[in-house]
């Protein structure tokens, strides 16, 4: 009987299997796996996810992980919000009710922005830092 026979009657059915996939082992780039072991470790992120997402077994992050906590892979620097001192001068006069002078923020060349909820705050010149919780509370509660 011959095998390569295209004759629906021929003879008995055969199933095959398709593989898909790479079929080899995969070479991870030292950054591609900082990057995905950085993703692991953010809050609330799962492994096993994080591991599906990019084609990987879970065992295999987990070696990574243990890899970047032994300083044998060295993560990227997370570039997160940072937050800047604000340095208020006491002003001269006294305070209108005659207490003590209301903290201001003197002037300088540039000017204090502050982006809350998709509104942006421009502050110009002198400030009382009253006036500017005022003013933040105010868009903060409109947001």
């Amino acid at each position: 009987m011959d095998d390569h026979t295209f004759d629906p009657n021929a003879g008995e059915l055969r199933r095959f299997e398709v593989i898909t996939g790479t079929g080899r082992r995969r070479l991870w780039s030292a950054e591609a796996k900082a990057r995905i072991v950085a993703e692991s470790f953010a809050a609330g992120a799962q492994v096993s996810d994080v591991a599906r997402r990019h084609g990987i077994r879970p065992q295999q992050l987990f070696g990574w992980r243990r890899e970047a906590r032994g300083g044998r892979l060295p993560l990227p620097e997370v570039g997160g919000p940072a937050f800047v001192p604000i340095v208020a001068s006491v002003s001269a006069g006294a305070a209108p009710s005659g207490g003590p002078p209301a903290p201001t923020i003197e002037p300088a060349a540039s000017c204090i922005e502050i982006e809350l909820g998709g509104s942006v705050v421009r502050l110009r010149g002198r400030i009382e830092t009253s006036t500017l919780a005022e003013v933040l509370a105010a868009v903060k509660s409109v947001t």
